[in-house]
């Protein structure tokens, strides 16, 4: 089932990407993006004997680079650090016979077959593509926010609330994402600071009242997060009201920021149908509006978004593309 192009097969560097001596331009199937998504198709897509390339980006792993401890994934008793589990999926792709260039995407062509991939150094062609090139949470913008991500500052409460038990910790946002995390939330902390810039919630009447009706959160109207404080790790949390400019510190034990995602789709605008928030819309399981380009994780998932969901996205793509290949070959 390979893409065979009589290019030199690639040398493989223990661990790292496979470099070519003559670069290898066509293959069955392309994934753009190196997270849980992209890692696990490459695993099921190799070991269905398709000649596949993953174009991993210029930081692969995704979101888990810059997460701690990931102890909600199956077969880890004792945690698994994000950046570890990342290079693990890495290294089993790998084995099963995924190439991986180390290499950014910066344009694409869908509009023919084969399907078009370009890098800034070199043009692939596909018979198939998987798109997993995930989403990108928003930040605040405060130097604070990178020192301590991954040492206090989170993204995700499902993955980290269980750190912060029995501690004090502030929510960004007024939506029904920050709502969502605040409440949860309030399952581990003693108090919950949900600090928004307006006087009032965006999130949705039900929402609202479930966190109003919440003893454990604390709400500060009209007000931002200023800077975040520490040694090692989040101690303290300095806020400021927008109306009256007074300063506020919390001591608290963990910071988290729910002020939305943006999906990764800038370089397929013109090319997939996406949503209103730039999403990649679905018309089936995992197929996009185009035969033959399918996507996986946090490009499309508004809702889950863990390393477990997305590493399932990943798997059904691949189970996707070997159905859709059999068929276009026996045409």
């Amino acid at each position: 089932m390979s893409a065979d192009d009589g290019a030199t097969i690639l040398e493989t560097k223990d661990g790292g990407s496979k470099t070519p001596d003559i670069k290898k331009t066509k293959f069955d199937v392309i994934i753009i993006g190196a997270g849980p998504s992209g890692y696990t198709a490459g695993i099921y897509s190799s070991r269905a004997g398709y000649d596949t390339l993953i174009l991993s980006g210029i930081l692969p792993g995704g979101q888990l680079v810059n997460t701690t401890e990931v102890e909600n994934y199956p077969g880890f008793e004792n945690a698994i650090m994000g950046p570890d589990l990342m290079i693990d999926m890495r290294k089993q792709s790998q084995k099963m016979g995924t190439t991986i260039i180390d290499d950014e995407v910066v344009d694409v062509d869908f509009r023919r077959k084969p399907f078009k991939v370009l890098t800034a150094s070199e043009e692939y062609e596909g018979r198939a593509v998987i798109i997993a090139t995930g989403a990108t949470p928003r930040k605040m913008g405060l130097d604070g926010e990178e020192t301590f991500a991954g040492k206090g500052v989170s993204y995700c409460a499902t993955c980290d609330g269980p750190f912060f038990r029995n501690q004090e910790i502030v929510v960004v946002g007024g939506g029904d994402s920050a709502i969502e995390e605040a409440t949860f939330l309030t399952k581990f902390a003693t108090t919950v600071h949900l600090v928004h810039r307006r006087g009032e919630l965006r999130a949705s009447k039900v929402m609202q009242e479930r966190a109003f009706n919440n003893e454990k959160i604390k709400f500060h109207w009209d007000s931002a997060v200023i800077d975040i404080k520490g040694d090692q790790k989040v101690q303290q949390a300095i806020l400021k009201n927008l109306k009256t400019n007074e300063e506020t510190t919390l001591d608290i034990g963990g910071l988290f920021v729910a002020i939305g995602h943006n999906p990764n789709t800038e370089l397929f605008k013109e090319q997939i149908e996406l949503d209103d928030k730039g999403y990649v819309v679905l018309k089936n399981q995992t197929h996009t509006n185009i035969e033959g380009i399918f996507a996986a994780g946090d490009v499309h998932d508004r809702t889950y978004r863990q390393v477990i969901t997305a590493a399932a996205f990943g798997c059904m793509a691949a189970i996707d593309i070997d159905k859709y290949l059999t068929e276009d070959a026996d045409k």
